[in-house]
């Protein structure tokens, strides 16, 4: 696969919206559409990618968050589902353009957009009235080595998957995959964010660790669902 952007905040702010197009000194409209073609192929490859690791992901922390009880971790596991149907949802519209062409294509964009906005909307919600829940409760959480164990495997990968993407995005001028990109670069957040915690609270012990630090990437979701939903550019 080509390089992608060296770091993932620039690549969020650098040709958002762009879509593909011929340049100065491109080749006939065949060739064209042959590049297009292996973009979504590597398109594919990543969202299959996705769906391998978010498999092993959702189920690890899923477990490890009801044994321990953690917020944080029991987000984690829910994000990493929402992923799988991103992926999902991703591959219906790649196999929408194949099959039916760039128009239709444009089409099913539309509503992959909506769909990803409304699972990063999802997401946000659950991990709000989960947080809300264990705060009133005044629930701490167990120490987890799996959920730290899985938490601390995601970061690297969310990130590579995140950049790659993101490349893709912009050169097939999508936004549904923009979207899909920024879910991994929330599962990258949200790990960082339970790794801290889970540190924190191994340190301190404090019972609202747990619960606080799920919070952090709410903003983030809350945006980025808005901008896929709207069809909005982040530029």
């Amino acid at each position: 696969m080509d390089e992608a952007p060296a770091t993932i905040e620039p690549a969020l702010q650098d040709h958002c919206c762009a879509a593909a197009g011929p340049t100065a000194g491109t080749s006939p409209a065949p060739a064209l559409r042959a590049e297009r073609t292996a973009l979504i192929g590597r398109a594919f490859r990543l969202e299959y990618a996705t769906l391998g690791w978010m498999a092993i992901e959702a189920t690890v922390a899923i477990v490890a968050g009801l044994r321990a009880r953690s917020v944080a971790l029991g987000a984690f596991g829910i994000d990493s589902v929402i992923e799988i149907a991103s992926a999902l949802v991703l591959i219906w519209r790649l196999n929408v353009e194949l099959r039916r062409g760039e128009a239709f294509g444009e089409q099913a964009e539309r509503l992959a957009g909506r769909l990803a906005g409304g699972l990063l909307f999802a997401l946000a919600a659950s991990v709000v009235i989960m947080a809300a829940f264990r705060l009133a409760a005044r629930a701490g959480a167990s120490f987890s080595w799996p959920g730290l164990a899985v938490t601390l495997a995601a970061m690297p990968v969310m990130y590579l998957l995140a950049r790659r993407k993101i490349a893709v995005a912009d050169a097939l001028g999508s936004r549904a995959m923009r979207a899909d990109a920024m879910e991994s670069i929330t599962c990258f957040y949200l790990s960082l964010v339970v790794v801290i915690g889970l540190a924190v609270q191994a340190v301190t012990g404090a019972w609202w660790v747990d619960a606080a630090t799920s919070l952090g990437v709410v903003w983030f979701l809350v945006r980025e669902g808005r901008e896929a939903w709207t069809g909005t550019c982040c530029c």
